[in-house]
């Protein structure tokens, strides 16, 4: 039986109040990834008074959520949604680009989608 990898990789980078925020998502995530990554996202904005995230997204290997994990990212959107400056979506699939859009309604700052790396994470250094 060959096994599925899922899951979400995170790298945060904090300077003063600025946050850098790297996802990686592989697979198809599950309310267990969630279980895992909201803790540490928490954690790591807990005692900052104003954060200003920019946040990379990764989804080429993305095959999308379990419906309570998607609920779940729903949950840290709307949690966190005025904390992000900027969000950068990188990714190969058509529903990914509708996904960025959707997003947009529930973070204060930017989002884009891109299909190059390179070019989404220019667009985040501007």
């Amino acid at each position: 039986m060959k096994t599925k990898r899922h899951g979400l990789a995170i790298g945060i980078e904090r300077t003063g109040d600025n946050f850098f925020l790297s996802l990686k998502a592989q697979g198809k995530l599950t309310h267990k990834d969630y279980e895992i990554i909201t803790p540490m996202l928490d954690s790591a904005l807990d005692k900052v008074k104003l954060p200003k995230i920019r946040a990379l997204i990764d989804g080429t290997e993305l095959d999308g959520w379990e419906t309570r994990a998607a609920w779940d990212d729903f949950k840290i959107g709307l949690k966190h949604g005025n904390e992000f400056e900027k969000v950068s979506i990188y990714g190969n699939k058509k529903w990914q680009e509708l996904a960025a859009k959707i997003g947009g309604w529930f973070v204060a700052g930017e989002i884009k989608y891109f299909d190059n790396e390179n070019d989404a994470l220019d667009w985040l250094n501007e």
